[in-house]
């Protein structure tokens, strides 16, 4: 006794979304899917490997050629035969609520200290929370969750999240910020808590400063958090290349802050 071929649809995934499906699998225009008639489309999309989070549209093809068709919801379960579109996350991306606040996982601590500093953002990190727990804290103080972590971002409770692109912390910076375009407020968080700096007065905080910063820096800043102290160091021009990087990537004109 044969057995009878399982009924099949087709994805038509994005060019920009074929690097979450396997290897084998980016080549072709059209990628056959096993169809059960029950599954709904966001459980079919996420099973061949791409994030909810990194679809934009998903489209039912008409069969015309031309590409026409009618976009659907992620609840929408599709028939036998059927061609859906599978479309990147428009950029740049609209935030619910406004100006993005962002929750890195456990692996994202440098891209965490760029995103605070360099570009002023409002930026969570921990390096000791589980997946669960990070979905939680994303979802109570509604937090984009960037991660690069398929699995996590495949959480069905998670309420918004973006994989980021890149092994590079500048790249994966200038990433973050290409799909946000968040306004930019550069040397007004603390790299260490996330705190917001405040200017201060040398002498403030003279008592804290090695000798050699004593004699060669006159401007500082605090975190009002965790009293961090800051300055324009060695490493400010470097950092300043960064911002300027980052507020081009951006889009963004960057206002005046302090190291």
């Amino acid at each position: 006794m044969t057995e009878r071929p399982q009924p099949e649809l087709f994805l038509k995934v994005s060019p920009a979304l074929r690097i979450f499906l396997p290897a084998r699998r980016r080549g072709g225009e059209l990628l056959p899917v096993p169809h059960d008639g029950t599954s709904p489309l966001v459980q079919i999309v996420q099973s061949a490997g791409v994030p909810l989070t990194e679809v934009g549209a998903l489209v039912v093809e008409d069969g015309g050629g031309d590409g026409a068709g009618r976009r659907v919801a992620p609840s929408y379960r599709p028939g036998a035969g059927e061609t859906v579109r599978v479309e990147p996350v428009p950029r740049p991306q609209p935030v619910p609520g406004g100006p993005p606040r962002f929750l890195l996982d456990v692996h994202l601590g440098t891209l965490a200290r760029r995103l605070r500093l360099v570009a002023g953002l409002d930026t969570a990190y921990h390096n000791d929370r589980d997946d669960a727990a990070l979905v939680e804290q994303a979802n109570a103080e509604r937090r984009v969750l960037l991660s690069q972590d398929r699995g996590l971002l495949m959480r069905r409770r998670l309420w918004l999240g973006a994989y980021v692109h890149g092994s590079d912390p500048d790249d994966q910076l200038a990433d973050v910020l290409d799909r946000f375009a968040p306004p930019l407020s550069p040397w007004t968080r603390c790299t260490a808590c996330n705190g917001v700096l405040a200017a201060v007065g040398k002498a403030e905080v003279a008592h804290l400063l090695r000798p050699g910063t004593r004699r060669t820096y006159d401007t500082f800043a605090r975190c009002r958090d965790c009293g961090r102290v800051y300055w324009r160091g060695a490493h400010g021009d470097r950092l300043e290349s960064l911002v300027a990087g980052a507020a081009e990537a951006a889009g963004t004109p960057r206002s005046a802050g302090e190291d």
